[in-house]
């Protein structure tokens, strides 16, 4: 169409009044609803968003439900059927509107709604959005009912209902105290309970519920997705919306996409076809413009750019959508690696290959409305700052809220999306594979113009559940599994991922062997294979500093160790009874099999067990020592990953990826996480900080030669200066100092940059042997860049010889907005860990090994507090209080 006609179709248009008439009216029922169990016994207002527990509790019918055994004690409340129910007066005139719905953006999960008292339909869902049309039944004063059903006895009830053949697993581990047939209904999985978190299958409105009326058509979704044109190197914008038009004749109209910053405008004619439907706009960026593109947290900024995009329909009203667009490209490399059998795996964005650190995403609550935006930002934020470009989001929870990932995007962190399957075989009878699609359909649609989403997954673990037999299937019945697991994740996830969305891959399950498992038929003989795609690994018996346990992986997308979080964080939800390692309540939390052992085994074989008689101080002692070896096991497995980038050695390496288990905490118990329920950084936390720095020293020994490698992710090479320290245990004054100037390190690499036998260093450092030395190292440049302070210890600490009880204080003052903490010791103290109690806030540096007499460090409070409160609160710890 030329311009002149575009031109004069906009007057026609706009004489006919498309411009003036008015919009939608979008009214929200979110607020106060009542609330009723089955039998009618109990009658409360509950907030929607929201769900049965919290209108509870927040009632005070029922205590915190993470306070000591509440978990167990509460399961009627998930046994019960609910009802939300409340009267609306309509908002504006129904005869002015040809159409109205009824939307509910999240429904936990199996409910039947009414609407003055006829059905309008049922959901089984809790991903999916749930529209119903009411245009004939709305009235001026309405009922809404939204009855609700157990998750647990429907999750069994469709259990029993699938004759045919059984679908593993029935029921979680004793040690969980969950529930049974999470695989039967779509749900987060984990609200059955999992090995970190507790059994709470919610009812509730967990999302937006609200009255959409509007004449001729209406805007359903609305995404932005970039390309970049190699061949004309330049970058184009593809803009979807998918319109729902009421009557049974084609819509035309203008639609007008305008980049300011870019200088990019363009009109486009278009026709919306009745019933549901999209346009699809291309918009190819002015050439005379610089796109600046998106980049993840560390190697550049994270540009936007605002977009305006109107509508001008015939007969219908105008329609403006202003959002932001991120330029940015990704792919998964898969291909032969010179002197290796099988593929690569690693990210490329933007043309640069790009190292992922981060960490496995859960559920921030088992109680989604209790998840404001103020709790992803500091959990968020707290991964930016310990140097994470990545998270997996992961598949036995939820898609998480739109507030989520608006805050990567502005903060960088790369989202590897599992679809909400994990660690189970599913059903695909045509009812559940049909919620799956709409449910699918409805996550890709709302999530693909976020440029954090790099990836699509299908589920986790669940090829190699079957690979690996976990559930004991006999051979015999094999290939129905098979042909289930293809059919739900192949023929379906990944066709639907396929035709919503052409900018970014898309792999089948994690951990995968990426194409050798397509190849294989979808489903590879070992997906823990270290030649292909990503591995999960998890030993928890082995010696955990000992690197040689580790798999030279292409990529590392699950590994971790437990650990206890803090007294302080434990302490809100326990009794004085509960506070020792054995209690009944420290048993009840671990879900775990086993866990409170290994942590206790793992310990022991670098640290001496406490043994006092205080039983206090002796539970304290014991969250203290795992905290150290959670940390110091996770560091040693990361720096492995991060120094086997780039070699390769026996054909396996090129290590691209390290996401440990887990970022993040459900409620306050014994867990794989660095962040503790509530946001409090664990030692392990403060430790990513330095072992995800961008340039780092890694050291390791083999055959008694210590290895020091340099690992950069910079962009370009640097001349650095390698300082190597040897301390005796006795003293604060280095034994020895090496000074090797002119290292090289080169950009998005690791390389050796040092190398000696420990038997020539120690007889070049006098008096020093294994057992009463450490080593220490750190990279340093002429232009202020420096790595942080690494360590190499040449025994187990519980055999080090001349460490000595410390005399450690601190003093506390205030600086602007910050407080300063100035220590000072005596004697090297490993381990320092600063705590605040439950004051909220983070340090600058923690567990530290002191080797100097004075250090300070910087106290960020996340919420007012002062120089008293903090005296008040603060305890110093290290190694030798451990008694």
């Amino acid at each position: 169409m030329g311009r002149a006609a575009m031109l004069q179709l906009l007057l026609l248009l706009m004489a006919a009044g498309g411009a003036a008439a008015g919009g939608p009216e979008v009214h929200s029922l979110r607020g106060s609803w009542q609330l009723g169990n089955g039998n009618g016994s109990l009658s409360l207002q509950g907030e929607v968003p929201g769900c049965v527990h919290t209108a509870l509790h927040g009632r005070g019918l029922i205590q915190d439900p993470y306070n000591r055994f509440n978990d167990v004690m509460y399961r009627w409340i998930s046994l019960d059927n609910w009802t939300y129910s409340r009267t609306f007066k309509t908002p504006f005139d129904v005869r002015k509107w040809q159409k109205v719905n009824l939307v509910f953006e999240g429904v936990d999960t199996v409910a039947h709604i009414l609407l003055n008292n006829v059905t309008l339909g049922r959901t089984n869902n809790m991903f999916n959005r749930y529209s119903f049309d009411i245009t004939s039944m709305i009235k001026e004063v309405n009922f809404i009912q939204v009855r609700f059903m157990s998750a647990i006895s429907y999750a069994a009830e469709q259990s029993r209902c699938h004759k045919a053949y059984s679908v593993p697993p029935a029921c979680p581990p004793p040690v969980q105290k969950g529930e049974c047939h999470a695989n039967f209904i779509r749900k987060e999985q984990c609200s059955f309970s999992w090995d970190w978190g507790p059994s709470f299958p919610t009812q509730g409105i967990w999302k937006d519920v609200r009255i959409e009326a509007y004449n001729l058509y209406h805007l359903i979704y609305f995404s932005l997705t970039p390309f970049f044109v190699r061949r004309a190197q330049q970058w184009s914008l593809e803009i979807e919306s998918i319109f729902n038009v009421v009557g049974s004749k084609p819509i035309a109209g203008l639609a007008t996409v305008n980049i300011p910053k870019l200088q990019t405008q363009q009109t486009y004619s278009v026709k919306l076809q009745p019933g549901e439907g999209s346009i699809v706009l291309l918009v190819n960026i002015s050439k005379n413009s610089t796109v600046e593109a998106w980049w993840p947290n560390g190697h550049g900024k994270q540009i936007g750019y605002n977009v305006t995009t109107t509508f001008i329909m015939e007969g219908g009203y105008q329609i403006e959508k202003i959002s932001k667009a991120y330029f940015r490209t990704v792919e998964l490399v898969q291909e032969p690696i010179p002197g290796s059998p099988g593929l690569s795996f690693y990210f490329k964005i933007n043309g640069q290959p790009i190292f992922m650190k981060g960490s496995n995403w859960i559920p921030a609550d088992s109680f989604q409305d209790r998840v404001t935006y103020d709790t992803l930002w500091l959990l968020l934020k707290s991964a930016a700052d310990a140097n994470m470009n990545a998270l997996r989001i992961w598949g036995g929870g939820i898609y998480e809220q739109d507030d989520f990932y608006d805050i990567c995007d502005e903060l960088g962190i790369m989202i590897w999306q599992d679809f909400m399957f994990a660690c189970a075989l599913y059903p695909t009878d045509p009812d559940y594979l049909e919620s799956v699609r709409a449910e699918v359909s409805h996550q890709v649609r709302r999530l693909k113009s976020h440029p954090s989403v790099v990836l699509w997954s299908g589920n986790n673990e669940n090829e190699a559940a079957i690979a690996s037999n976990w559930f004991s299937i006999p051979h015999a019945d094999r290939e129905v599994y098979i042909k289930d697991y293809v059919m739900l994740y192949v023929k379906n996830i990944r066709e639907i991922v396929l035709a919503e969305d052409k900018s970014r891959p898309f792999v089948v399950s994690s951990p995968t062997n990426g194409l050798e498992s397509i190849k294989e038929g979808w489903l590879s003989e070992n997906p823990y294979d270290t030649h292909y795609g990503d591995t999960h690994f998890y030993d928890y018996s082995s010696d955990c500093w000992n690197w040689a346990m580790y798999p030279r992986t292409r990529f590392a997308s699950e590994y971790g160790f437990q650990s206890w979080p803090s007294f302080s964080t434990l302490k809100k939800v326990s009794s004085a009874e509960d506070w020792s390692y054995t209690s009944n309540f420290s048993l009840h939390r671990q879900h775990h099999e086993n866990g409170n052992d290994q942590m206790l085994q793992q310990i022991a074989y670098h640290f001496k067990l406490p043994q006092t008689t205080d039983p206090i101080k002796k539970f304290k002692d014991m969250i203290y020592l795992t905290q150290v070896m959670q940390a110091q096991c996770v560091k040693t497995e990361t720096e492995f990953y991060r120094s086997s980038r780039s070699e390769i050695i026996r054909g396996e390496g090129h290590t691209m990826g390290a996401l440990y288990w887990q970022l993040n905490d459900i409620w306050q118990a014994p867990s794989w996480s660095s962040l503790e329920y509530g946001g409090k950084w664990k030692l392990l936390h403060y430790f990513a900080q330095n072992f995800f720095a961008p340039l780092l020293p890694v050291a390791y020994e083999d055959n008694g030669v210590l290895y020091i490698y340099g690992v950069s992710d910079f962009h370009t090479d640097h001349k650095l200066t390698l300082k190597v320290i040897v301390n005796s245990w006795s003293s604060l004054e280095p034994v020895c100092t090496l000074v090797k100037d002119g290292v090289t390190v080169k950009a998005q690499s690791s390389f050796s940059i040092y190398k000696e036998s420990i038997n020539a260093l120690l007889e070049r450092c006098r008096n020093c042997t294994r057992k009463s030395c450490v080593v220490s190292f750190y990279l340093v440049g002429e232009d202020g860049l420096q790595s942080p302070m690494n360590h190499h210890f040449l025994s187990s600490l519980k055999d080090a010889v001349g460490l000595e009880k410390t005399q450690l204080s601190a003093t506390v003052s205030q600086q602007d907005d910050v407080y300063l903490f100035d220590l000072q010791t005596t004697a090297i103290a490993p381990f320092v860990t600063l705590d605040v109690g439950s004051i909220k806030g983070r340090f600058s540096d923690n567990g530290f090994l002191m080797m100097e007499k004075k250090k300070v460090v910087i106290f960020y409070p996340w919420e007012p507090t002062s120089v008293e409160e903090l005296e008040k609160s603060f305890t110093l710890t290290s190694l030798m209080d451990v008694t």
